[in-house]
């Protein structure tokens, strides 16, 4: 038997959130070192299945499959293509640097309300969250991936309400509450969506006769499984609730505000940059996948609610007087664009659109970090507060300025080419949809470029006169992210070279082809 490498790369954040909540109480230091030790090697393992995955081989790779509710069909299957290892490699990248900028966000602290940060929970629950998302992406049994995609809400849920954000103009209890209200937000819209979808894998079991992903594609595609119309689109409909719910896509979007704005910046780009990818993954493999005439029928209503997310996010970020809110709004209009490219059902905007994916987490995570990093100097996430701060924290400010650039897509940086990609693939087949996306790209040079010049430029304010740059271990947390930013928008090939043949294939799940430009030829 090979060695499962699959439920290593998940079973070691999971066995590491165990012994870093079993630190004793006095040794938080300690505790902090096994979570990031742990995070390193869990990187080391996603890397070692990124090498060894062949993008031209087979479509899901290092498979493992097991036995488990033998009564109801249920097996413990695994098995990654092209977009799940790069949305694993991800995953994993990205909790290393959540770690290390969040190093201090659960230190003890008496307050007002005389309550204490338990250190050892918070990274524990970090690592949780990581071994959840990691076997989401890897699951190819539809049972399994239901489990770890509702499981994952709990330590979320006490992460967002438990770790809340210290920067709060209204005082420690108002900021209790309101930490209280964004969890319990967040965990109900999402356990709502996850209850419809439960209801959906059940008539897909009924349908079907297991939740193997594998069987029912090959089943649906040879012609032995034939669904009824109105039971496909029902089923479609319970499955893309729930993911449209974690993505998210307007209407569905309210909670991330309240959970971002509420959390701490670690833990708003675990939120947004990691959990969130789970719904826009799911919708390619198991939408688009299982119910392929479904998701064409859909597709119309689906391209408005994006073109709604992409424009209503980004109006909303220009008014927000929040920094983090603001980044929070942002992320809904970036998904817009994901989940466009994912239903324009062509190989650019698809292609695209797991680009965008990786990008978005990459941008998000420096961004929102380097904010983290300012708020916490100042003790106030209001945009007003701020003035000159690039007279005093050059470096800071500096890259500041690089991740708002990549949020809104800059050429040169990473989510540029993905942005593009969506663009071109959208137009191919939906120009005026295109053409509408783009009044996005206007809006996100504006969002941007007026958080940089309220906050870092114009006279220095008496509060921010005295703000230290940044520091080495929070230089360590933004120099690699802005490194990749560059490297990925100057050359996106060894992703696009191993998420390409995945989309190919779910283009043929989806009996679609690209349009023919066109072009007259030449006489």
């Amino acid at each position: 038997m090979s060695f499962p490498l699959l439920t290593a790369t998940a079973a070691l954040p999971a066995l590491g959130a165990v012994a870093t909540a079993a630190v004793p109480a006095a040794q938080r230091v300690a505790a902090k070192w096994l979570a990031l030790l742990v995070s390193l090697a869990t990187l080391v393992l996603a890397a070692i299945v990124l090498v060894r995955f062949e993008p031209g081989g087979d479509r899901y790779q290092l498979t493992e499959s097991h036995s488990w509710i033998k009564d109801f069909g249920v097996r413990y299957e695994l098995g990654v293509d092209g977009i799940g290892v790069a949305l694993v490699a991800l995953t994993a990248l990205l909790i290393p640097f959540v770690i290390l900028a969040g190093w201090h966000d659960a230190d003890p602290q008496e307050t007002g309300s005389r309550r204490w940060r338990p250190t050892q929970g918070f990274f524990a629950l970090i690592l949780a969250v990581e071994a959840m998302v990691i076997l989401s992406f890897e699951a190819t049994d539809v049972f399994l991936f239901y489990i770890f995609f509702e499981a994952m809400l709990i330590p979320m849920y006490f992460l967002i309400g438990g770790f809340g954000d210290r920067a709060h103009e209204h005082g420690e209890e108002t900021a209790s509450t309101q930490r209280s209200y964004a969890a319990v937000k967040f965990l109900l819209y999402n356990l709502v969506g996850g209850l419809i979808m439960l209801a959906a894998v059940i008539g897909l079991y009924v349908v079907a006769g297991n939740f193997s992903l594998q069987e029912i594609a090959e089943a649906r595609a040879g012609g032995s499984l034939d669904m009824a119309t109105n039971t496909e689109r029902w089923l479609f409909l319970g499955f893309f609730f729930a993911f449209a719910v974690k993505a998210p896509l307007w209407p569905l979007h309210t909670w991330l505000p309240n959970a971002m704005g509420e959390a701490t910046a670690p833990v708003a780009v675990l939120i947004t940059a990691v959990v969130d990818k789970v719904g826009t993954f799911a919708m390619l493999r198991f939408c688009l996948q299982l119910f392929p005439e479904a998701s064409k029928w859909a597709t119309p209503v689906i391209l408005v609610l994006a073109l709604i997310s992409i424009i209503y996010g980004a109006l909303l970020a220009v008014g927000q007087r929040d920094i983090k809110r603001l980044v929070a709004y942002a992320s809904i209009s970036h998904f817009g664009f994901i989940i466009l490219g994912i239903f324009a059902m062509t190989s650019q905007g698809q292609s695209g659109a797991t680009l965008y994916m990786i990008n978005h987490g990459i941008s998000t995570a420096a961004l929102m970090l380097v904010a983290g990093f300012l708020i916490s100097r100042r003790g106030s996430r209001l945009i007003a507060d701020y003035g000159g701060v690039q007279k005093v924290a050059p470096v800071l400010a500096g890259t500041f300025l690089i991740g708002g650039l990549a949020t809104l897509s800059l050429p040169g940086l990473a989510p540029f080419v993905s942005e593009f990609l969506v663009l071109v693939g959208t137009f191919s087949r939906y120009p005026a949809v295109g053409i509408i996306a783009t009044v996005g790209i206007v809006l996100a040079a504006l969002y941007t470029l007026v958080l940089y010049q309220r906050t870092m430029t114009g006279p220095v304010k008496a509060e921010v006169a005295e703000m230290p740059d940044l520091r080495v271990r929070e230089l360590l947390v933004v120099a690699p992210l802005i490194a990749l930013l560059i490297f990925l928008g100057v050359y996106p090939k060894p992703v696009t070279d191993i998420v390409n043949p995945a989309v190919q294939q779910t283009m043929s799940d989806v009996h679609k082809k690209d349009p023919k430009p066109e072009v007259e030829a030449a006489k």
